[in-house]
Order: structure tokens, then sequence, then C-alpha cells
């Protein structure tokens, strides 16, 4: 199959916007992935890069042919699976994209017990917010995403969904932490320092949406797209964050959650999808339905 070889060589210039970059990636000569450029666009009668003085970028006729050709590869992915499942092997890789709020607990213990069946398979996981997961699936960059405030479009097909709300991460230590009741007000928060996720995330969205129609100002001391390093400025026993509840690490001792009882307060949604018309492969679908079912017991 050099010829699936020769249209990885077009795919890894559009992906890296150079001949050398992609030919390091490729582990071959540049001069190799040069001329099989020229021998397609010689094919095709037309140029699909454009030579640029720092690397190249696909021509509109470009696009149209690496649309062909990752849709080649994701069919050729799918037949390869298949095979595999008639060996009896259930080999294979699968690709998900995820937000950031699934990646310290509920992703990994999902991917863990679906190994325990499937101990062959392999995993990337990519975290990224709703918009890169949609570019990936039209891409076929991913098999599946699971991400917040998916929004709906005609070539995205959603399998399943989850409601979850927004609540705000402190310190076991802070004032807001230590008074009774459950819950809290935004307004509370108001006299703290806050650390927030950036603009591109879920609950940062919700959290947004609510301030919009609201006369409760929050102005952020910090802004970071790593929940990892906003859960650690919680430690200064001030500051206060704000998290997807499924993100939420119910063992950890020096960090809690305050659910927000604003009346009206949006509630996110986790969405699970595929590329409409898109035939996974056959790992992928399997894994897919197993989170069907995880999703389905925590609704």
């Amino acid at each position: 199959m050099n010829h699936l070889r020769f249209l990885r060589y077009a795919d890894e210039v559009a992906r890296a916007g150079s001949i050398r970059q992609a030919a390091e990636r490729l582990h071959v000569a540049p001069s190799a992935v040069n001329r099989r450029i020229q021998d397609i666009e010689e094919e095709l009668g037309t140029p699909i890069f454009e030579r640029l003085p720092r690397g190249m970028r696909l021509t509109t006729a470009g696009e149209l042919f690496m649309r062909y050709v990752r849709g080649r590869a994701a069919e050729l992915d799918q037949v390869r699976s298949e095979i595999e499942e008639l060996k009896g092997l259930r080999r294979g890789t699968v690709r998900v994209v995820a937000s950031q709020a699934l990646a310290p607990r509920f992703l990994p213990q999902a991917i863990q017990a679906f190994r325990q069946s499937h101990p062959l398979v392999a995993f990337d996981v990519r975290i990224g917010d709703h918009v890169q997961a949609a570019e990936a699936l039209r891409s076929f960059g991913t098999d599946l995403a699971l991400v917040f405030n998916l929004e709906p479009e005609s070539d995205i097909e959603r399998s399943a969904s989850l409601e979850q709300r927004l609540v705000a991460l402190m310190h076991a230590q802070h004032p807001l932490a230590r008074r009774t009741g459950g819950g809290l007000r935004l307004r509370d928060c108001a006299d703290y320092p806050l650390v927030l996720p950036n603009r591109d995330t879920g609950g940062r969205q919700l959290l947004e949406r609510f301030l919009s129609r609201s006369s409760i100002r929050l102005g952020p001391m910090v802004e970071s797209n790593s929940f990892e390093f906003l859960r650690g400025c919680v430690f200064d026993q001030r500051s206060i964050s704000f998290q997807m509840a499924i993100g939420v690490l119910p063992d950890e001792r020096d960090v809690v959650a305050r659910e927000i009882e604003d009346r009206g307060f949006p509630r996110g949604e986790l969405v699970l999808a595929s590329l409409r018309g898109r035939q996974l492969p056959v790992i992928a679908y399997a894994f897919m339905e197993f989170l069907r079912e995880r999703l389905a017991q925590l609704a």
C-alpha cells in the first residue's frame, strides 16, 4: 500500500506546514517528500500547496484533497479494526478529545475499566475545548469527543449527554469552607481572590452567562487554561476557583467543593459525540457504548 504512504506524506506536510518538518516526523528525506507532493500535483493537474517563504499552505484544491485523504485513512482504520476483530485480537487505538474536568478522575477510571475486558487496546487522549473537539472530529483527528457545551451541528452525532453543575473550589481552611451550610452564592465569593479558568472552558462560560444578567461583578486575580494550576492556587487558603462537578476529587482532603445556590444559575451539558455518517472502528464504537453506559449511571 505504498500509495497510502505517499498520501500520508501530503497529510503530514499539511499538518506540519513545511516539507522539512514533515520529513523529520516521517523519518524520510525531504527530497522524497517533495517528490511525492509533486507527483500528486501532477496527477491532479493542480497545485495542492502554496509554496511560501516560510513553509507550505494548502490551496483550496489542497483542502478538498486533504478531506479525501483523511476520510480514506479513517476508512482504512475501520477496515483494520474489523479485521482484528475477526481475528479475535481486539487490538486498536481509540482516540478521544475530552474536557479538562474529565482528566483527573472520570476518563482515567473509564479507560481503566474498559481495558479490563480489552487489555490490548491503546488510547490516544487529548485535552481540549468544544471548538477543538469539533475540529478534530471533522478532520478525522479523533474518533470521539467528550466535552462540555458542544453546540448542535448537523455533521456532529450526539450519542449521549449529561447535565452538570458548576461548583466553587477552595481550600478546606478557607473561611467559606468552614461556614455552616452546604452551598454558597456568587456574591459570597466577591470578597476573595478569584482564580478562574479561561473563557474557552465550559465552566467559565456558564459563569459569564450568569454574570451578564446579574449585578454581581467578579474580577479574576489569575486566569489560566490549566485546572491543575488553578487547583494549586487555592492552597493560599483565600482564593476561590470554579470547576464542573465531575472534575472534583471526592477523596482530596485539602480542597473542598461548594455548590452554587444562586437562583437560575445555568448548568453545563457534557456531550459524547462522533462525526455523523462516519463508521467508527469497532473498538472505538465499543468504547463509545461503554461511555454511554457510564454517563447514564451518573444521570
